[in-house]
């Protein structure tokens, strides 16, 4: 269960002083207009049972959790700096632990808040490991959910695994609806990874 909502404005004075949030009111994830992030509201929820006892009851199975981990940055500049090194840590030992190759991954849903800073750490580490030994014909698709709705802070979590169950369901990746020209910090091509736009003559790979 998460939930974010936005209840009194306590909270935006010191996230805008601080440069948190972007101006426009949007996450221009991945793109060169990356200016902080635009604050959603949601509330969301998911029940997690054990597969097997799934199965013995006939429940409606949505997707199946492979494995899990959480992390933090570690020693970087500052609090608000997250580190490449320790994202790329975290990927690589969830899979080990799953069990799982990185070639089995066709997409990841992304952080993607839309700053300067997080975007292009946060795609380092994707490629450092999923996209690393890809075939650049083959790159790996990123998203993120806040370019459509929001960063939803309490509820970011949920509304990332929503997405990815019903692209499991519905067999297609929807667009980045912000997205035009890549951050220059970051190397779609070199890093073997795409982003999908709702824009034709977009630098997308």
């Amino acid at each position: 269960m998460g939930a974010g909502m936005i209840l009194t404005p306590s909270t935006m004075l010191p996230m805008t002083a601080l440069n948190f949030l972007s101006p426009d009111g949007k996450c221009f994830a991945f793109d060169e207009r990356a200016n902080g992030y635009g604050r959603g509201e949601g509330i969301g929820g998911i029940v997690l049972k054990p597969l097997a006892d799934a199965l013995r009851d006939n429940d409606t199975i949505r997707a199946v959790i492979r494995g899990s981990g959480v992390n933090q940055d570690g020693r970087t500049p500052g609090i608000t700096m997250p580190s490449k090194d320790a994202q790329a840590l975290n990927i690589r030992a969830v899979y080990k632990l799953a069990g799982l190759g990185y070639n089995r991954t066709a997409y990841f849903e992304a952080h993607g808040t839309g700053t300067q800073a997080g975007d292009p750490t946060e795609l380092g580490a994707i490629s450092e490991t999923f996209a690393e030994t890809r075939d650049p014909k083959d790159p790996i698709y990123v998203g993120s959910v806040k370019t459509n709705i929001g960063h939803l802070e309490g509820c970011a979590g949920i509304a990332g695994v929503v997405k990815g169950v019903l692209m499991l369901e519905k067999g297609l990746i929807p667009p980045n609806i912000y997205f035009e020209n890549v951050n220059p910090k970051i190397d779609l091509d070199a890093w073997h990874i795409k982003v999908r736009s709702i824009y034709p003559d977009s630098v997308s790979c």
